[in-house]
């Protein structure tokens, strides 16, 4: 992953996000209701909320997974053009985290799905996920 050079805009959006992978190494990769592009689990921080705490919540919120504080590993802070705001930018927390149990769409995510970085992707990706996220070294 390659960390942004971009100064984060004022008007950028707070948001934490997850790297989640599993046992074989693959990538989960998740759709919101209304949209067409994959992304990171993850979304926005409440006002005061830190961004672990913001992970957590929303892990829990949109795939019923229930993450302990110390099981995230903290990648560091990037930024994008926002995938379903245009115009708008996302300053991301990146966390990674390895999870070997199933997970489920809730709530505002339509689709979850697992991906294998070293294969081609045939699906649209954010901004995000294909600079940041999936991009080799």
């Amino acid at each position: 992953m390659r960390r942004a050079s971009n100064p984060v805009d004022g008007a950028a959006i707070q948001i934490a996000a997850a790297v989640i992978r599993d046992a074989k190494g693959r990538h989960l990769l998740v759709r919101k209701r209304g949209t067409a592009v994959f992304m990171q689990a993850g979304g926005k921080l409440n006002p005061g909320e830190a961004p672990l705490a913001a992970l957590i919540r929303e892990l829990d919120e949109e795939l019923g997974l229930s993450v302990e504080q110390s099981a995230p590993r903290y990648v560091g802070a990037y930024d994008a053009d926002a995938a379903n705001e245009p115009g708008r930018r996302v300053h991301a927390h990146l966390f990674e985290l390895v999870v070997t149990r199933p997970v489920e769409a809730r709530n505002e995510i339509a689709e979850v799905r697992w991906i294998d970085p070293s294969q081609p992707i045939s699906v649209p990706l954010a901004p995000l996920t294909r600079i940041h996220v999936l991009t080799r070294a």
